[in-house]
């Protein structure tokens, strides 16, 4: 069965929105194709007339820093992302989340955009990216726009960019400063499968030993990845000794709505581990931000 007809190779951004617009039949973008190849595949998609390819795009590869932020591409590959030492400076969550997207051959391919588009609730690049604070910049024939991270997030799966019109051209993150920090770990299944029990990030700004400021990112906890913003206003202004990560828990199992998956876990081990997954995330942040202090003196 022929699952597409036709395939151009996009030049610039406004090149590949032409293109989009332009085909005689349905067309989506493409890029490492690793979830939209499979989905057609698989039935699981109906055939396409046109894929438009935006892998050569230049200006969608970049890591750089840009007006104050760090700009990454929505089309780099994630072993790109992983090997980016602005990435390891600047968003070490990130750097975190995307060496543990599927295997080397699957990070060769797939990019940062896909992962993001896609709107699973426990994309690891997409939780890494949310508690970093990102901005995703998206452009259309008409015009281009930077919005924050959550509002492309309608449900499991579903985004509020316009197939047909939209492209995600990269994300904007600000630049770590001294005291600042981040970091990402997620809960797998023992037999390897490849998504996550649990994923969480956090990043976090550390004065002497209080935290002045934090942000949390949880998945798969509700229909989209999530902000845990009444566990961050548990966090945010203490120090973190035992009590303040106990109601910081607390606060984090109210905000949540886990459901049991076949595929995943229970609902109730879920609960167990998210205890487990703030502490760990938590104290490498913290531990990274006293790093981070000392080197930036």
């Amino acid at each position: 069965m022929t699952i597409w007809k036709n395939y151009y190779i996009a030049q610039t951004v406004d090149d590949a929105l032409k293109a989009l617009a332009d085909a005689p039949g349905d067309a989506r973008l493409i890029a490492g194709g690793t979830d939209l190849l499979l989905d057609l595949q698989q039935g699981r998609h109906p055939p396409l007339d046109t894929l438009v390819d935006i892998t050569h795009i230049p200006e969608m590869r970049l890591v750089e820093e840009r007006h104050g932020l760090l700009f990454i591409g929505a089309g780099l590959a994630l072993n790109k992302v992983v090997a980016s030492p602005l990435v390891q400076q600047h968003t070490p969550a990130l750097f975190d989340a995307a060496s543990l997207i599927g295997g080397p051959q699957v990070r060769n391919t797939a990019t940062l955009g896909g992962n993001v588009s896609h709107a699973l609730p426990a994309a690891d690049g997409t939780i890494g990216l949310l508690a970093l604070g990102a901005e995703a910049e998206v452009a259309s024939l008409e015009s281009r726009r930077r919005i924050p991270l959550q509002d492309l997030f309608r449900g499991p799966g579903k985004s509020s960019l316009d197939p047909h019109r939209d492209l995600l051209v990269g994300f904007y993150l600000p630049l770590r400063k001294p005291g600042q920090a981040s970091a990402f770990r997620r809960v797998m299944r023992p037999q390897g499968v490849a998504i996550a029990i649990l994923n969480m990030a956090v990043w976090l700004e550390r004065s002497e030993e209080t935290i002045s400021d934090v942000r949390i990112s949880i998945g798969p906890a509700g229909p989209t990845p999530m902000r845990a913003h009444k566990t961050e206003d548990q966090l945010r202004g203490q120090r973190p000794d035992s009590q303040t990560m106990t109601r910081a828990l607390e606060a984090l199992l109210l905000e949540t709505h886990f459901r049991t998956s076949p595929h995943r876990a229970t609902a109730e081990y879920r609960r167990k581990m998210a205890g487990v997954l703030l502490q760990d995330t938590f104290e490498v942040a913290w531990r990274r931000a006293f790093l981070e202090s000392v080197n930036g003196e």
